[in-house]
């Protein structure tokens, strides 16, 4: 049976640059390419060139087309132009696409704005229907960054002639629809966890239970700081633990100040800086415990590959944590109260070993590539 060809455009996705970026939509295309056929086209500002560069590359059987282009931060007409060279980047990578791969059946837009109109003028043009999934916090009360009349109305019209819209959590879904982006298909699709989370492995056997904090060093959303001080206060009355955080970020040197300052740091607190999905699964592994403090969330991979590993979480009511959540796999604590965080911690602590590590895992099932990919998969054959 012939594959569907699917286009996959994004506003982020790992580049050369920062590997990182956008890795959940990546994730996404990976699930998407097992039962369909998918090319991801991205485009990528970049201040450091001059010309129009174009990379294609193989990921796992992805077909991936980067197109680098000359960004520039100076000049009165840099947002035309920046415009200008945006269009332009999109011409020459899709000239690419139907060249090399053919003409896609469907466009799967990530992340608005750009993208969908970009998904739009293919549809406009040569017919092809496309689908939306949405990541960005914007949307929130607790980070709104949705502004502008003219963002507004071209997001609204993009978004209703969307065959689907496919939030990552029912959070978004609805933060969506409460600004006006309407559409009579609207069908959640978390993100994926990598296949070796769900893989066990046997504990190393340690003196000390640990606790551990994966992040991005975004102080303003992930509130580190906000552990660090509930952490001192448990570490006044016992010293039986151990915190691993793991990660890098703009808010990294911070983050380790205020743990020298709070007498936490190499004693209980230890930052190992950043680790590769793999490693970052060992440590969840190796752990008792997770630990997610933060202000806001859409759909926090960290809780899901936590599920996938078996280990209890202690978590805000972000995104759709309330939705992962339960009395069987960890404790949920509203937003910003370190006072709520530090009995949870305490509590953990001692009571961390009876929940059942099979039955954490079983609510992980949904977010595997293979699970991804069917639903994908259905969706596309709908449209």
């Amino acid at each position: 049976m012939k594959k569907t060809k699917v286009l996959f455009l994004s506003a982020w996705y790992p580049h050369r640059y920062d590997a990182m970026e956008g890795l959940f939509v990546q994730k996404h295309a990976l699930a998407a390419n097992l039962y369909s056929d998918v090319c991801v086209l991205f485009l990528y500002a970049d201040k450091h060139i001059s010309h129009f560069e174009i990379v294609k590359q193989k990921k796992q059987q992805l077909t991936e087309i980067y197109v680098y282009y000359p960004f520039s931060t100076i000049g009165i007409f840099r947002k035309l132009t920046k415009l200008v060279n945006y269009l332009r980047a999109f011409r020459k990578g899709y000239t690419v696409v139907k060249r090399e791969w053919g003409k896609p059946d469907v466009t799967h837009a990530n992340i608005l704005t750009r993208t969908g109109v970009l998904a739009y003028i293919l549809h406009h043009k040569e017919h092809i229907p496309y689908v939306i999934t949405e990541h960005w916090t914007r949307y929130l009360d607790t980070n709104y960054s949705y502004t502008g009349f003219l963002r507004k109305k071209v997001t609204e019209y993009v978004v209703k002639q969307a065959k689907y819209i496919l939030p990552v959590s029912q959070s978004l879904k609805d933060a969506m629809i409460s600004n006006g982006l309407y559409n009579a298909n609207y069908q959640i699709i978390e993100n994926v966890v990598d296949d070796f989370f769900y893989k066990n492995q046997d504990k190393i056997s340690r003196s000390k239970k640990r606790i551990l904090h994966v992040s991005c060093f975004a102080e303003r959303q992930k509130n580190i700081k906000g552990i660090l001080h509930a952490i001192k206060r448990v570490s006044n009355e016992r010293n039986d633990f151990e915190v691993i955080i793991v990660g890098t970020g703009i808010d990294y040197e911070s983050v380790v100040e205020e743990a020298r300052n709070l007498n936490v740091l190499d004693t209980i607190v230890h930052f190992v800086g950043e680790q590769t999905p793999q490693q970052v699964s060992d440590w969840m592994h190796q752990s008792d415990f997770f630990v997610l403090f933060s202000n806001y969330e859409n759909c926090p991979v960290v809780l899901l590959e936590s599920l996938a590993c078996g280990i209890p979480i202690i978590s805000t009511e972000v995104g759709n944590a309330h939705e992962l959540i339960t009395s069987k796999n960890g404790r949920l604590i509203p937003v910003g109260d370190e006072n709520a965080l530090y009995f949870n911690i305490k509590w953990m602590l001692d009571n961390y070993k009876t929940f059942d590590k099979t039955e954490i895992q079983e609510s992980a099932k949904p977010f595997s590539f293979e699970k991804t990919g069917e639903t994908l998969q259905l969706i596309y054959k709908q449209m």
